[in-house]
């Protein structure tokens, strides 16, 4: 089983090698090879500096990544800031709590002083994702490069990222517009490994869940009390969503089959009988999560990347130039 999953992968990294069409370009590993050979351990630097600091940015990194790629595609469009005229991605209220903007701002400052205009934020933030997880014990997986800039950043595109309060059929229909199916769902979804959320993102579990229920019967008695105890101080207080939460391990699919389970959309992937085998099967065995995460993250990478005229490589990742 296992060997079948490295050979996937490696077929799959073994294209992106050889410049595998991706859009009006290839993207490749080695694109800046010449134009800036040592952007690859700039990057790396800069995020094992900030996460030896605070070691909740391996989460906040990786979230990034996915608010990024699921609204206008890999294009950093997530970074941009509001103007007077325009909203952007980053003040919609689902990405209020986004961090790690700095980050990536010290990464672009570092790469723009060895080589001015050649390396995207939309790599860079590719790239701190890819350095997150593997500082978190996760595994390590090469991307393709090349993606442009974008120039779009609006609030009403987020739309397009998934509700922590959402079933599985939504999800699947959600994450299938972008081509994954139900396994590679539940993959994505075990990014959080990381971190933890709010209360406001799962209070709606913990009374007046549905005309039968007070509180979620998917959700564990004792867990619904501790929510409860965490979140009397107010929606803005924050619980991991699993006992390792600095980790990126298998223990976010094993809190799922002790219905422990923080966001309805996390449990309930336990729930349906469409995922609950990737769950169980996650869950004995780290070795396939790691190897599907790989995967997925991978083609979530190439969500409509900008190449060519679509983009540019900003100057300043927060602005267009």
């Amino acid at each position: 089983m296992v060997a079948s999953y490295v050979a996937k992968l490696l077929l799959l990294i073994a294209l992106l090698r050889c410049g595998a069409k991706l859009g009006a370009d290839a993207l490749s590993m080695d694109y800046y090879m010449m134009s800036c050979p040592f952007m690859d351990q700039m990057v790396r630097s800069t995020v094992y500096q900030a996460l030896r600091r605070d070691p909740t940015l391996a989460a906040a990194l990786l979230r990034l990544h996915f608010h990024d790629c699921f609204v206008q595609g890999c294009d950093a469009s997530v970074l941009i800031d509001s103007t007077e005229d325009n909203t952007a991605e980053k003040d919609s209220p689902a990405n209020l709590s986004l961090r790690g903007y700095e980050v990536i701002d010290r990464a672009k400052q570092l790469i723009e002083d060895q080589c001015p205009g050649v390396v995207s934020c939309a790599d860079i933030v590719a790239m701190a994702a890819r350095d997150a997880v593997f500082w978190a014990g996760g595994p390590f997986y090469e991307i393709p490069k090349g993606r442009k800039d974008g120039r779009r950043s609006k609030i009403e595109d987020t739309v397009n990222l998934p509700a922590p309060t959402l079933n599985v059929t939504v999800l699947v229909k959600m994450f299938g517009q972008h081509g994954f199916d139900a396994q590679e769902l539940v993959a994505l979804s075990g990014a959080h490994t990381l971190g933890a959320a709010s209360c406001a993102s799962f209070k709606n579990r913990l009374s007046n869940f549905d005309s039968d229920n007070g509180v979620d019967p998917t959700l564990d008695t004792d867990m619904a009390r501790t929510l409860w105890r965490a979140c009397a101080a107010g929606d803005g207080s924050r619980v991991p969503f699993d006992r390792s939460s600095y980790t990126f391990d298998s223990g976010y699919f094993n809190a799922l089959r002790r219905g422990l389970g923080l966001l309805s959309s996390d449990q309930a992937l336990f729930a349906d009988p469409r995922t609950r085998p990737v769950v169980n099967a996650y869950a004995m065995n780290d070795a396939m999560f790691f190897l599907d995460f790989q995967q997925a993250i991978l083609k979530m990478g190439l969500l409509d990347v900008k190449e060519g005229g679509r983009g540019e490589v900003r100057r300043d990742c927060r602005r267009v130039n």
